[in-house]
């Protein structure tokens, strides 16, 4: 797939809360019409990494 062919296209995702880093360098894709699952242990940075793509 190219990059136009993606719904949602993450590279290098990054955010710190001062010297804590809640998510480094997240990469995904997601294809139209695909599921796709954020899945990890509690502290993974699965919420924030949400908030961000969801833009609050």
């Amino acid at each position: 797939m190219s990059a136009v062919e993606f719904a949602v296209q993450v590279r290098a995702l990054s955010k710190s809360f001062g010297p804590v880093h809640a998510v480094r360098g997240v990469e995904f894709s997601v294809g139209p019409g695909e599921i796709f699952g954020l899945v990890g242990p509690d502290g993974a940075g699965k919420t924030t990494t949400m908030r961000m793509l969801a833009g609050v």
